[in-house]
């Protein structure tokens, strides 16, 4: 087995940075809840201990077994984790006078000690803790402080366990990835095997002897994680693959047309299949978005569902599902209440009587982009900004008639064009447009008008997890703009939409 950090979760909002900062270092780990620890064989190489919104002297703290793990292996706890350890090996954790957030500088970093080398005396780091640990553990010395935490990070002498207050996983903390990179390769010895290329390599190796001469069947979306799972399919089982690309009439503007032939110009086994009618037959007359989502997702099974019936044989469902959505689902804080109706296809193995098989299901977001570049897949696949499963569906507030669509579809593609045209696109992390259901008065010539409105929204994030309104130009707007209201016959209006998430949501709906 590959050698593995393992990650402890407490409920930090922090803790896949965590994951993602160790495999940047081309090093691979998991992560698990802090009360369901797996069996820890010799892959294991070390153990990070995550934050957590928790406190350790609340009566229902969150207590992990670590009989097996301290002082046997290399083990880092990490804010909550370090008061975890302290407080529980006789140290003291009190609450701070007022809740220590933000940025902050060591005024000590001991730079002999194998955890701290390479971080400078005056490092930036930040803090996130209404706790603070005020006597250090038995048996520990310091090797870390702010000014305003003078225990801020520590060793327990004679042994690889260590504690620091801050978050070495977040890019406030400038000398973080030093310190991460410290623990996981230079305590924990790991050897940054885990490259794209051993990837494609191991889990194409695996796919051939769990699914033999099966046949198995998958949904393209024109996203990359089908794209890149579909990729490693293929080298795996060739023509024992079987896509199927449903056209819901709610893809951007040409959309099934240009990435069918993108498909099958990969040499893909793909089906391209045009079922708009019953998609815009079934939305018709409904405007609340959760109805909109299980009809699509409704539909979208019932479509899925007779086309791989129509192969003979198949055993097996491909799904693109990333390692972010397995999190979710074994939470510390348990499965989430708001994941969205259109994610939730998990009954259609149970019908289809298939198992399932998901390649991607280890890896993040950026992860599957560079296997995808490995694999050779075209840039403008991989570098597609993410589109909602239930397509403009979302995008349109109100009922959905194929009139709307057409108009959104020729506003979204007048945006996106020209976000490629003046080198935008890839400064956005996604953009799109929304149709408002308001009518506004205008002017065109001589004549007054009563037409519809449109948004623009575009947002800059790292993972969608929260996101920021991207500050395009002005003047770029305004071409947009105009070339909107001058070319989209029923629109006068385009706003921008200026918010954030949180509060606001990246889709309207």
């Amino acid at each position: 087995m590959q050698q593995t950090i393992l990650i402890l979760d407490f409920g930090s909002q922090y803790t896949q940075l965590i994951a993602r900062r160790v495999r940047e270092l081309n090093v691979y780990c998991e992560i698990h809840p802090f009360n369901k620890i797996p069996e820890l064989g010799e892959h294991i190489k070390g153990v990070i201990l995550s934050g957590s919104p928790f406190s350790v002297r609340q009566p229902d703290a969150l207590i992990p077994d670590l009989s097996n793990i301290k002082g046997k292996l290399p083990l880092l706890g990490v804010c909550y984790g370090a008061q975890h350890l302290a407080y529980v090996y006789g140290g003291n954790v009190e609450a701070s006078n007022s809740r220590e957030y933000g940025r902050s500088h060591l005024s000590f970093s001991d730079g002999t000690n194998s955890l701290m080398k390479g971080v400078p005396q005056t490092s930036q780091v930040w803090m996130s803790h209404a706790d603070t640990i005020t006597e250090l553990p038995t048996g520990a010395k310091l090797i870390g402080s702010t000014k305003d935490v003078e225990v801020a990070a520590y060793q327990f002498e004679g042994e690889e366990t260590y504690g620091i207050q801050f978050h070495p996983e977040v890019t406030h903390s400038l000398d973080g990835l030093t310190l991460v990179r410290n623990f996981v390769v230079g305590i924990c010895g790991c050897d940054q095997s885990h490259t794209p290329d051993s990837f494609i390599d191991s889990t194409v190796s695996q796919l051939k002897s769990q699914l033999g001469n099966d046949k198995v069947v998958l949904g393209l979306s024109g996203g990359v994680d089908s794209s890149v799972a579909a990729m490693l399919l293929a080298k795996a089982i060739g023509t024992n693959l079987y896509c199927i690309f449903v056209d819901n009439g709610l893809l951007r503007k040409d959309e099934f047309e240009t990435v069918l032939e993108t498909y099958m110009g990969l040499g893909l086994n793909v089906k391209g299949v045009n079922a708009k009618d019953a998609f815009l037959g079934e939305l018709a007359g409904v405007s609340d978005p959760e109805t909109k989502r299980k009809i699509i997702g409704k539909v979208f099974i019932d479509i899925f569902d007779q086309e791989a019936n129509l192969i003979q044989d198949v055993k097996w469902l491909a799904q693109g599902t990333i390692y972010p959505d397995v999190i979710e689902s074994i939470s510390v804080k348990g499965p989430s209440a708001t994941i969205k109706s259109h994610h939730n296809v998990g009954g259609l193995p149970e019908r289809m009587n298939l198992k399932v098989v998901e390649p991607l299901n280890t890896l993040f977001k950026d992860e599957v982009r560079e296997v995808g570049k490995h694999l050779g897949l075209p840039e403008r696949l991989l570098g597609r900004h993410p589109f909602p499963g239930p397509g403009l569906a979302i995008r349109i507030l109100g009922d959905i008639t194929p009139e709307r669509v057409r108009v959104l579809q020729e506003v979204d593609h007048i945006f996106i064009s020209s976000l490629l045209e003046h080198d935008l696109y890839d400064e956005v992390w996604q953009a799109g447009a929304i149709f408002l259901p308001v009518n506004t008065v205008g002017v065109m010539g001589d004549e007054r008008t009563y037409e519809n409105a449109v948004c623009l929204r575009a947002v800059s994030s790292r993972d969608g997890m929260t996101a920021d309104w991207c500050h395009l130009p002005y003047e770029f707007l305004a071409k947009v703009s105009n070339e909107i209201i001058n070319k989209v016959k029923g629109i006068n209006r385009v706003v921008y939409d200026i918010s954030s998430k949180p509060p606001a949501t990246i889709e309207w709906e």
